[in-house]
């Protein structure tokens, strides 16, 4: 307690409360539990929280299996010292049928208590898996955590959208997200009382009116519906599981056997991997997902592979292409005995490839279209280091202008299985007594194999058919979430910030929070002065001037009566509304809306 120490003692089991090492060995202690159960019964373990469950038409079947890995359970329990809690034990009968009784279990004699709902790793569970009692608590919780938004959003504390669109995804959407793929199964009417949540958290970033469209909500914030969210939240979980082996849902996701079924009965809702598979467009069916394993050798042995900058501290921006070219032919007359090999990667819209060029030689591959930049160079490498090993070439130099392959091979903490694929061959090759070193050259600096490998991983046009790594993978199933909202947005034609915004994307706002929200509410054609009157059931406003009725495109464009003052702040009367509210937004505009006398009222 404060400058008072106890005496030191030796401990001579167990490790001290609160130590790094407890949590591990508490693991490794607890993991032969599972080896007690029977294979018959399905179990999870999660550090301490431990999950049995078995299904079947017949309940003394379920009875006798339940039981005998309970009694189990209880039985190494009593041997490894752990110590089961009987009140801490709860069931959960799953069954549509109304009228079928739980199961009786006992626990060292205890008869255990079966529940409707019980909350396990943060999700609520109801015996008829409808998941509402997990909406109904979440929704409450999110409300709740909707007040630090309303005292944030308040002009006196000078928090910007991005700042609060900030604390919305850390603090609140984060609870939305979190077990999105499990209850995402639950009915559309269900998962729509959170959409409340997102709409209302929404428009206290933005200080929209109250009154303002949801799709103006999305595009304005660039922040999608929750449905499109756990869409791509689902669809990133179902190709990560697709990239395990390991994975204990794999099988479950490839088989195709009970599509039939559930197809017959469009009111049974289906199960994970058939929903996922009826979300994605065809391009997604035929993907060959590349799988991960990173278990075949410890991490102490993973070599890093250094390489060679010949130009030192000369930049390709700040020096001449002839400069660096000598450089370049400088470093080659020292590794003249090294086999030059140079590799690249392309992608264009509607093209991706790679290609090597060597003493003469290249070879180039299409890839598919969903590979990335950085998986094409590192394809390029491999299939260059495959060359040097079927032509037997003992000393060779693999140059690649990409510094991002290079420093992660040099890296011994990548994940990324093409790089772990490069390193092991680049061992095997090693081991065969070849010698291969790395270097960078810049692009495009008229250094001739670097400008042949380039040309032709742009024009490669034979197709090679190879897995694709899940972070490609991922990246095209957010693109593709991104263009299905758009094409959405693309129909909302009638939408007042369509005309202004048409295409989606992130417009960075570096005013504060009072002309923030002023501009928010005129993009989305929304304000306090024109719909309040929906509010109260009354009659649209009307222009003071010339008694048309009251919009923003009237008062910033239309309204005769203040054309002379628009010519004063705009220099011109006529223009559209994308001129003054786009995404750099005329900086006359606040002092217009001051002197027009509209600039508190909207």
């Amino acid at each position: 307690m404060g400058n008072t120490y106890s005496n030191i003692f030796c401990q001579e089991e167990g490790v001290p409360q609160g130590s790094v090492l407890s949590v591990t060995l508490f693991v490794l202690a607890i993991n032969p539990i599972l080896s007690v159960i029977p294979q018959t019964v399905q179990k999870n373990l999660y550090v301490d929280d431990l999950h049995i469950s078995c299904y079947a038409r017949n309940m003394q079947l379920i009875e006798r299996q339940l039981q005998t890995a309970i009694n189990n359970i209880v039985e190494w329990s009593n041997k490894s010292g752990f110590t089961i809690s009987a009140q801490k034990t709860i069931g959960i009968h799953f069954c549509k049928r109304p009228l079928h009784p739980d199961p009786e279990l006992l626990l060292s004699g205890v008869p255990i208590r079966f529940q409707d709902n019980y909350k396990f790793l943060g999700i609520v569970f109801d015996k008829r898996l409808t998941f509402l009692p997990h909406i109904a608590s979440l929704r409450k919780r999110c409300l709740r955590s909707l007040n630090i938004l309303r005292t944030l959003s308040n002009t006196s504390w000078l928090a910007d959208r991005s700042c609060l669109l900030r604390v919305y995804r850390s603090v609140i959407r984060s609870m939305i997200d979190y077990g999105s793929v499990v209850y995402g199964s639950a009915r559309p009417s269900y998962l729509k009382r959170l959409d409340y949540v997102h709409h209302q958290a929404l428009r206290l970033c933005l200080g929209a009116f109250r009154t303002s469209p949801i799709p103006s909500l999305y595009a304005e914030a660039f922040e999608p519906s929750l449905s499109s969210r756990r869409d791509k939240l689902s669809l990133s979980y179902y190709f990560r599981i697709l990239s395990n082996d390991n994975h204990p849902l794999r099988g479950t996701l490839l088989n195709g056997n009970n599509n039939r079924l559930f197809n017959a009965r469009p009111s049974c809702i289906p199960h994970f991997g058939l929903r996922m598979r009826n979300i994605l467009p065809d391009t997604f069916h035929d993907v060959k997902i590349h799988t991960n394993d990173f278990c075949d050798h410890p991490p102490w042995m993973e070599n890093s592979i250094s390489y060679i900058n010949p130009f030192g501290n000369f930049t390709k921006s700040d020096s001449n292409n002839s400069v660096l070219i000598s450089l370049f032919n400088q470093h080659r007359q020292f590794f003249q005995s090294y086999q030059p090999v140079f590799t690249d990667g392309s992608k264009s819209l509607n093209h991706v490839g790679c290609a090597f060029f060597t003493n003469g030689h290249i070879v180039s591959y299409k890839l598919h279209s969903f590979t990335s930049v950085f998986s094409s160079e590192i394809t390029a490498v491999y299939f260059a280091l495959k060359y040097i090993d079927v032509h037997d070439i003992r000393k060779s130099i693999l140059y690649t202008d990409s510094m991002s392959l290079l420093e992660s091979l040099r890296s011994s903490s990548t994940r990324n299985p093409l790089i772990k694929e490069v390193k092991d061959f680049y061992r095997h090759l090693l081991s065969k007594g070849a010698r291969i070193l790395f270097s960078w050259v810049p692009s495009h600096v008229d250094i001739t194999g670097n400008e042949l490998a380039d040309k032709s991983a742009k024009s490669a046009t034979e197709f090679l058919t190879r897995p694709i790594v899940y972070a490609d993978v991922r990246s095209a199933v957010n693109q593709w979430c991104h263009c299905q909202w758009q094409e959405k947005w693309n129909m909302e034609t009638n939408n007042k910030l369509h005309v202004i915004k048409p295409v989606l994307s992130h417009w960075v706002t570096k005013l504060n929070r009072r002309c923030d929200v002023v501009l928010t509410r005129l993009r989305i054609g929304h304000t306090r002065l024109t719909h309040k009157y929906l509010l109260f059931a009354e009659s649209p406003p009307t222009c003071s001037h010339c008694g048309d009725i009251l919009t923003v495109k009237h008062i910033l464009t239309d309204c005769v009566a203040v054309n002379r003052r628009r010519l004063r702040y705009f220099r011109s009367s006529s223009f559209d509304l994308s001129f003054l509210l786009g995404q750099i937004p005329h900086f006359n505009l606040f002092m217009y809306l001051k002197d027009i006398g509209v600039f508190h009222d909207i």
